[in-house]
């Protein structure tokens, strides 16, 4: 990654509704040149989606909660797919240390997260769980930073 793909992938950010052609004049670069780089960062994988960020706020599921979930290591796999199918799970990962998957949950309220994190402890192989609330988030979700470092 060079300072040019660094540039587009800012653009991308800032205005992810723009036109490679307005990219391509903000740039000063040949439209086709940054289709290329943008083609060549999806296909290296840098560049994982072009989805929406979309709001859990804005779809009436303003709580979030991080949930930790004890399991039994032989379910692992049922687990996750039984994880899968829970919509208001937003993300799970399986981690080291305590705990065995850390998973983040958004609810209607406090009552419907409880009622989530009551069906997932009725999964086959799901021992127990702990939660906290966050208060407030100090940084959101971000990857450009370390795009920026990168291309240093």
């Amino acid at each position: 990654m060079d300072g040019l793909d660094l540039r587009i992938l800012e653009l991308l950010a800032a205005q992810p509704r723009a036109g490679l052609l307005e990219y391509s004049r903000v740039l000063g670069v040949a439209r086709g040149t940054v289709q290329a780089r943008i083609d060549r960062m999806t296909a290296d994988g840098l560049i994982a989606n072009f989805g929406p960020n979309l709001s859990p706020r804005a779809l009436g599921h303003p709580v979030q909660v991080f949930t930790t979930l004890e399991v039994r290591q032989a379910s692992r796999e049922h687990i996750s797919q039984a994880l899968a199918a829970i919509p208001e799970l937003l993300e799970a990962h399986i981690v080291t240390g305590p705990g065995d998957v850390w998973c983040r949950i958004a609810g209607r309220d406090h009552e419907h997260v409880q009622q989530v994190i009551d069906h997932m402890l009725t999964i086959e192989g799901v021992v127990r769980s702990s939660s906290v609330i966050p208060l407030s988030t100090v940084v959101a979700p971000r990857v450009l930073p370390l795009a920026r470092k990168a291309a240093h």
